[in-house]
């Protein structure tokens, strides 16, 4: 008996010899960074590849604001704006008829975007902020000729909005200066920072290459 007994312990099924360990918790999820953090990361990385790739091979050390406009310079091939020619019959034009063989650069916003983006990366990875080259006067310039340029090429009046609310704002003051005649005791018109115009908000971003 006691052998049969044994032999029917042997044949029973192996999970009834050695349960399963009970499922572990799941670890709890990373926090995920931000869109624009992601992407400052991304171009942080892309830059560091460019200066590794440079010939000859550059430091972040050695990194001027030349090298930064070059490294916008190479970005226009991963553009996706046209930005048509001197020569080209669209241009100036916001909304050709049809297409032509202008080459796409990248555009003026998402190149500004990225400058603030790669600013801000180059000293929270322990850059000084006396050298950074994202800050540098040749980089604002640049961006400014290429903002410039690329309004003429496609006909975008970016000064229009400015001259607008520079109007509204002297018609504000207009309406609130004294009548001719009344009293110099008459209550003076506001300051002029309640009718001066709001300031225009930062640019955006975009996904690196950026177009």
């Amino acid at each position: 008996m006691e052998s049969g007994e044994g032999g029917a312990s042997s044949s029973a099924p192996a999970g009834d010899q050695d349960p399963l360990p009970p499922p572990q918790a799941p670890p709890p999820p990373q926090q995920q960074l931000s869109r624009y953090e992601s992407q400052k990361r991304r171009d942080w990385n892309t830059f560091l590849q460019y200066l590794r790739n440079h010939k000859p091979p550059l430091t972040l050390a050695r990194c001027s604001g030349a090298h930064v406009i070059e490294f916008l310079k190479y970005l226009d091939q991963f553009g996706k704006t046209k930005v048509h020619e001197a020569g080209c019959d669209f241009f100036g034009q916001p909304n050709p008829p049809a297409s032509c063989a202008c080459p796409l650069r990248q555009a003026w916003g998402s190149l500004d975007a990225l400058i603030g983006r790669l600013r801000a990366a180059y000293e929270e990875n322990g850059g000084r902020q006396e050298s950074n080259p994202f800050a540098a006067r040749a980089v604002r310039i640049y961006l400014r000729e290429v903002r410039e340029s690329q309004a003429k090429a496609r006909g975008i009046p970016h000064e229009k909005k400015k001259r607008k609310r520079t109007s509204a704002a002297a018609a504000a003051a207009a309406t609130t200066a004294p009548a001719a005649g009344e009293s110099s005791s008459s209550a003076p018109p506001p300051p002029a920072s309640s009718s001066s115009p709001a300031p225009d908000p930062p640019c955006g971003g975009s996904s690196s290459p950026v177009s």
